[in-house]
């Protein structure tokens, strides 16, 4: 055989692995509809988000709102989604002579689940998490603002996170038995 043969050969098995893996594609709109599917913008408007706790987690369930209903009004709640947030501050340096923190930074992690409300199916699964540093002053109050903005910019972080998620999730939902996802995609069918 000649060369010629091998690479003919070879572009036809290069040509069949490539409509292989885009056989398995399935590019759908996120934000739309497609044939009879309803848009995962309504189905995201349907979250019911508990309540929050604190000023942090108020932040984050006022962005997640906003970004879910996009500024208009919530339909009714079909879903719930429940969330632990936790929080902690680390000094990551310290300045030479005075031992004194000069930064800080302000981890958040939250963890989710998303029920059905008429069936109590957990239906997505996940924790998420973001980093945000502030520089430490000698004033205090400066130092209270930028560990409260830091915070903020953590929660908006995570509310992004969480946006994208949950919309990823109704966009690809189909209709089918309830699925409980976790936050690495495993899929495990609910009884």
């Amino acid at each position: 055989m000649s060369l010629s043969d091998y690479t003919g050969r070879f572009r036809v098995l290069a040509a069949v692995c490539v409509l292989a893996v885009l056989a398995g594609c399935n590019v759908r709109p996120l934000y739309g509809t497609v044939g009879a599917n309803v848009a995962p913008q309504e189905e995201l408007a349907a979250i019911d988000i508990q309540q929050a706790d604190d000023r942090v987690e108020q932040v984050l369930r006022n962005e997640l709102i906003f970004m879910l209903q996009r500024g208009g009004e919530a339909a009714p709640p079909r879903w719930s989604m429940k969330m632990i947030v936790n929080r902690t501050k680390s000094s990551v340096a310290v300045e030479e002579l005075s031992d004194v923190p000069a930064a800080y930074l302000v981890q958040m992690t939250a963890s989710f689940a998303l029920t059905d409300i008429k069936s109590g199916h957990t239906l997505l699964t996940g924790s998420t998490f973001a980093n945000a540093s502030y520089d430490f002053s000698n004033q205090r109050f400066a130092n209270l603002r930028a560990a409260r903005e830091a915070e903020d910019r953590a929660a908006k972080v995570i509310a992004d996170d969480l946006h994208t998620r949950l919309a990823a999730y109704f966009a690809g939902r189909e209709s089918k038995p309830a699925v409980a996802r976790n936050a690495s995609g495993i899929r495990s069918w609910l009884l």
